[in-house]
């Protein structure tokens, strides 16, 4: 489900908003003056399936590197602009598709005039982002702390500062590591606005505690129809955040393509390794781009039954294991073939 009446912006080759599916989106953490490393791990996370990529521009050498960098790139490129009003029009005389920056931070109102100017007569999205970090002092005075009202009223009024400056080419982000309050803000936004949304659990944690907190916070989220591009934050590679955030879109409904492995918990008639079995069955099956289920099940009992609304699926048996399509044994293979012959069975799936 998407929310449908929500207004459409274009970043670079690709439109969110609207009918528009939803994007995933990720963020580079080499130094964007270094040209190579950062176009090299935007091309591996292009790869991995990322829509769109942004990169810190935290000096005018940062800037100028865009243009390089948007030359050798096939995604659009976003640039994250923190208090100099200069660095966000360098980006976008460089190349930039879409900036994002806290009205907040930037300074006078002559200065966000300037960037807003620029971005009007490029037709550049402007992406409003506000965390609950960094909330306003009225507004925690006013609802006694950090709040998704506050929240919410802080973005609002950002926006309203570039509205009234004649600009409305926006996308609208509020963050916090509060997955509960994340949610409540996001379904008191959506009442008050119809901006294309960016949508993600900010700071939350490590790639084990934040896929979790991601994948709640996100599921609540989307699941109401609410988002247009997501982001999951993750201390990590950021070849993680895309893993996970077409995890989510496809366990929502909301993505096809790639393979979705499903395997049961080890229990006392496991005869197999099926823990490695089915890491490595999860890795393998991300080289594929197969819209198809892959079930890995650790015994011969219940393999067959549990795996039949699968396409295709191993069940371990002693020393040995099953081959079997949506529930039908196929052929047993010794334990230390399981892996190539399923492998086989995908290269040759489309036969």
């Amino acid at each position: 489900m998407i929310r449908e009446n929500t207004k459409v912006a274009v970043i670079g080759n690709r439109a969110i908003g609207g009918k528009n599916p939803v994007l995933i989106q990720s963020m580079t953490n080499t130094k964007t003056e270094d040209v190579g490393n950062t176009v090299e791990q935007i091309k591996r996370l292009e790869e991995a399936g990322c829509d769109i990529i942004r990169c810190a521009v935290p000096t005018e050498q940062a800037a100028y590197a865009l243009k390089e960098i948007k030359r050798q790139i096939s995604i659009p490129l976003v640039a994250d602009i923190h208090f100099d009003y200069r660095l966000a029009i360098l980006a976008m005389e460089n190349g930039a598709d879409k900036i994002r920056i806290n009205p907040g931070n930037i300074g006078s109102a002559e200065k966000i005039q300037a960037v807003v100017d620029v971005a009007k007569s490029r037709n550049i999205p402007i992406r409003v982002g506000v965390n609950s970090g960094s909330l306003e002092k009225n507004l925690i005075e006013k609802y006694g702390g950090v709040t998704a009202k506050g929240i919410v009223e802080s973005a609002l009024g950002k926006v309203k500062i570039i509205e009234d400056m004649g600009y409305d080419n926006l996308v609208i982000s509020i963050k916090s590591s509060d997955v509960r309050m994340c949610i409540e803000a996001h379904e008191l936004l959506v009442k008050e606005t119809d901006y294309p949304l960016h949508v993600g659990i900010t700071e939350s944690g490590t790639v084990y505690s934040g896929n979790i907190k991601s994948a709640v916070g996100l599921g609540a989220i989307l699941s109401q129809g609410i988002g247009n591009t997501i982001r999951v934050s993750l201390t990590g590679d950021p070849l993680e955040e895309i893993k996970s955030a077409k995890l989510i879109l496809k366990t929502l409904g909301l993505r096809k393509g790639g393979i979705e492995v499903v395997s049961c918990p080890t229990c006392g008639r496991t005869r197999i390794d099926l823990i490695q079995l089915a890491n490595q069955v999860e890795s393998m099956a991300a080289n594929y781009d197969l819209d198809i289920k892959v079930a890995v099940m650790g015994c011969a009992v219940n393999g067959p039954g549990e795996a039949k609304e699968a396409d295709i699926g191993v069940a371990g048996g002693v020393n040995e294991g099953l081959l079997i399509k949506k529930g039908e044994i196929i052929k047993k293979v010794p334990e230390g073939e399981l892996l190539d012959t399923l492998k086989w069975e995908l290269d040759h799936w489309k036969d």
